[in-house]
């Protein structure tokens, strides 16, 4: 029996194995130099992140992010801006998952569908800290080798017509419309 007479066939092709999403909230804790008086404003920026397999539950993102604080000290008398780098470690945990995955070798793919953002940004109640509250969120895909079962037609013989055969055929006649 040859690999032809088989209904189906099996095929080792790239594809995405799983996927996964995940929004995280997170109060940072700044320390300025001076006891805060007001908290004026709070950007982050500089935000970047490399996702990497951890299992077959989960992918890993580090990441990191500056954090630009802008308070007021001394009751409002003076300004400073305070900027701090913050790294992160999230878990994405695959909920859709392939089972059918060839080898071990794959491919992150991390898209970021929030970037991190504060939400709000208060003194703390020690009075020495500001709290900055940040989300971000993530969609992570997963790609590596899996098998794929097609379904095999057997080739049958075609019978080419020729020249004198297509003119036999009738072809439908074409109405021409008078504009009048």
């Amino acid at each position: 029996m040859t690999y032809r007479e088989y209904d189906f066939r099996e095929i080792i092709t790239k594809a995405v194995c799983g996927k996964g999403r995940k929004k995280t909230t997170e109060i940072n804790r700044v320390l300025p130099a001076h006891k805060p008086s007001s908290v004026l404003g709070c950007w982050i920026i500089n935000h970047s992140y490399h996702a990497t397999k951890a299992d077959g539950e989960y992918v890993e993102i580090q990441g990191s992010y500056d954090i630009n604080l802008w308070y007021a000290y001394d009751d409002h008398r003076h300004t400073e801006v305070v900027l701090e780098t913050v790294q992160y470690r999230d878990e994405i945990i695959l909920a859709e998952r392939d089972d059918e995955i060839v080898g071990e070798e794959y491919d992150c793919i991390a898209k970021v569908v929030k970037q991190p953002n504060c939400i709000q940004c208060q003194i703390a109640e020690s009075g020495e800290e500001i709290e900055v509250e940040v989300e971000r969120e993530f969609i992570v895909k997963l790609i590596g080798e899996t098998k794929v079962n097609v379904k095999v037609e057997p080739i049958h013989s075609v019978q080419l017509k020729t020249d004198s055969q297509y003119k036999e055929k009738k072809h439908p006649t074409i109405l021409k419309r008078k504009d009048g």
